[in-house]
């Protein structure tokens, strides 16, 4: 069993429980209401019913595309009509879209009732559920609406691996390579261990490692106002993608962004080239192989939409350097485009 205790500089405390069995850590006599989606539920129910026996369940649809404000006033809705009160707890019991809208519904449910995050995805084991993110999509724009919502309690439990599908494996290796162009030891694992990226065995062990990553980042800068950035390593771009194309996870479109903001990296910042291309290498073995990606000048329109972007005429990048080291890029718009045009040609 491995904890971490994440005491931010919001005065929010978070303890993150990773161990075989960690729903047995949850006090069985608090009123609960469990959030879930309707996959998640049909693989979950007797493990939620068993944990949770007297608890109002709410399932959701699946999938990203239900990452709406919609849905989130459904919730809350359920909430109130199960009369859940202040001193209750929300459990969001899924992957990262569970985990976001939850938490922002705990956020603004009576001004904040507790949440507990128990990740069943390995994106959100390693990502998502860690550090206090919430939020839902709006106007087509990914994340737009939300807040930082400490979960007091995050639950990971490496047997939820087991009922993953290849490209939920994939996905979450997306953010997991992006702790990897954060952190030289985490990189060098990942390297050595190239063969075994999809074992489970593997990856249960590797769980805690990012997870400590993401904590010290967190913990040092709870609400993204400096050191935080470095997360959104591979971001700007791989959402740009996404929002474009929406084909595939997001863990492989934040693969894609790694690739092609290393390119960015060589061109604008002095950097490791050879470390660079290694790093690369690395994404497309999790990748397989560059997938056909969209229209590259209409994805940085859709950059120009980010909410980290901070000034006008600007696209902003968190782009890696050299090993455990990125740099902070504002690259001229037009600039930015015309530079994801010629990568994209160059790759695929």
């Amino acid at each position: 069993m491995k904890r971490f205790l994440i005491e931010s500089d919001c005065r929010e405390e978070s303890e993150i429980v990773c161990a075989k069995d960690a729903l047995s850590e949850l006090r069985k006599d608090r009123e609960t209401f469990v959030f879930t989606d309707r996959n998640v539920y049909d693989l979950y129910r007797d493990t939620i019913r068993t944990c949770f026996p007297a608890a109002p369940v709410y399932a959701m649809e699946a999938g990203e595309a239900n990452k709406t404000p919609e849905t989130l006033f459904a919730l809350l809705g359920k909430m109130a009509e199960a009369g859940m009160k202040r001193t209750g707890r929300l459990v969001c019991f899924g992957g990262g879209v569970v985990g976001d809208i939850g938490g922002l519904a705990s956020a603004l449910y009576m001004r904040g009732v507790e949440c507990v995050q128990i990740p069943t995805t390995l994106l959100a084991q390693v990502d998502s559920s860690v550090g206090g993110k919430t939020a839902v999509d709006f106007m087509g724009v990914k994340n737009l609406i939300g807040a930082f919502k400490q979960p007091s309690r995050v639950l990971v439990d490496p047997l939820f691996l087991k009922t993953l599908p290849a490209r939920e494996l994939r996905c979450g290796l997306g953010e997991i390579v992006k702790h990897a162009a954060l952190d030289a030891a985490l990189f060098e694992k990942l390297q050595k261990n190239r063969e075994r990226l999809f074992d489970l065995g593997f990856l249960g062990e590797t769980v805690p490692d990012n997870i400590a990553i993401k904590a010290e980042v967190v913990k040092r800068d709870a609400r993204e106002s400096g050191l935080r950035k470095c997360l959104n390593l591979g971001h700007t771009t791989g959402h740009a993608f996404e929002l474009l194309d929406g084909k595939l996870s997001h863990g492989e479109y934040v693969l894609i962004g790694i690739v092609f903001e290393a390119e960015l990296a060589k061109k604008h910042v002095a950097c490791d080239a050879a470390y660079l291309e290694a790093l690369q290498t690395l994404a497309l073995s999790v990748l397989g192989k560059m997938p056909e990606l969209p229209d590259a000048r209409a994805a940085a329109e859709f950059a120009n939409l980010d909410k980290k972007n901070a000034s006008d005429g600007f696209v902003a990048v968190t782009a890696p350097v050299r090993k455990g080291e990125y740099a902070l890029l504002e690259i001229p718009r037009e600039e930015y485009a015309a530079e994801l045009v010629a990568i994209k040609e160059g790759l695929c």
